[in-house]
């Protein structure tokens, strides 16, 4: 792969990660309009590892409060964070369950052309709905129930075109969260995943004896972090101006667009 394939797809991945239109469906253009070849495993690794950074430094007070009430034993100066941390692993237990369960299935049968198109229309129809709910409760408002149900929400990104922050998204507005609340939820709710996606993806790349090209690596990692942490940024302070309409339109657009190349 060359440096600038390995920019362009670095910044795909950085831009699509945390915007609910499917970083699935879009690194699959490349390779279907150019022909470009596999990014493989090590470069899949390093955009990850780009995004993870960039989602920690955005959500980086959160985060710390998270962990050092639920680590260091500061649950007492940090209850609200303390109670937020042990939800977020909650949430998280169905898509690592049914990543285990539905791994191979998902890799051998559901990572289609027409599958992506389908879930991007699809996805992107319950996107438009989520758009007309007013919910306004904050993180206080979410509970065992909301943990669970956003849980099971998230899980369903496993199927390729779906989006993750796009299916969290609406199950957060469906119960009654703003979309500002349930916009961060979803990007906290990323850290496990993407860390665990990250270190599966590690295990994976050690069994491969094969070179490891570094400046595609750097640049990988780089590319996906800055279009990451701006993509985060920009989103939170837009999303209860703007709303999700225009993204329900690019979904709608991007897989019927999708749907003409499968035919």
């Amino acid at each position: 792969m060359t440096i600038d394939h390995a920019l362009i797809l670095a910044l795909i991945q950085g831009l699509t990660e945390f915007l609910p239109i499917s970083s699935s469906a879009h690194l699959i253009l490349p390779s279907v309009i150019f022909g470009w070849p596999d990014q493989g495993l090590a470069f899949d690794v390093a955009v990850h590892f780009g995004s993870l950074g960039a989602v920690i430094l955005s959500l980086r007070v959160e985060i710390t409060r998270i962990v050092m009430a639920i680590f260091v034993g500061f649950g007492r100066r940090y209850p609200r964070h303390a109670r937020l941390g042990w939800l977020i692993g909650l949430a998280t237990f169905p898509a690592i369950l049914s990543g285990l369960l539905a791994r191979d299935f998902i890799e051998t049968s559901l990572r289609d052309e027409f599958v992506i198109a389908l879930a991007t229309v699809g996805f992107g129809l319950l996107l438009w709905w989520a758009h007309y709910q007013r919910g306004r409760s904050g993180f206080g408002g979410i509970g065992l129930r909301e943990a669970i149900l956003i849980g099971c929400a998230q899980a369903l990104a496993l199927i390729p075109g779906t989006s993750r922050s796009g299916i969290t998204l609406i199950a957060g507005l469906w119960l009654g969260l703003s979309r500002r609340v349930a916009a961060k939820f979803s990007f906290l709710l990323s850290v496990p995943i993407i860390l665990g996606a990250a270190t599966l993806k590690v295990s994976d790349l050690t069994e491969i004896p094969a070179p490891v090209a570094w400046d595609t690596i750097a640049v990988g990692v780089i590319a996906s972090f800055l279009s990451a942490f701006l993509c985060i940024r920009l989103f939170l302070a837009w999303i209860q101006r703007i709303g999700l309409l225009p993204f329900v339109a690019y979904r709608i657009a991007l897989g019927i667009f999708l749907l003409i190349l499968v035919f």
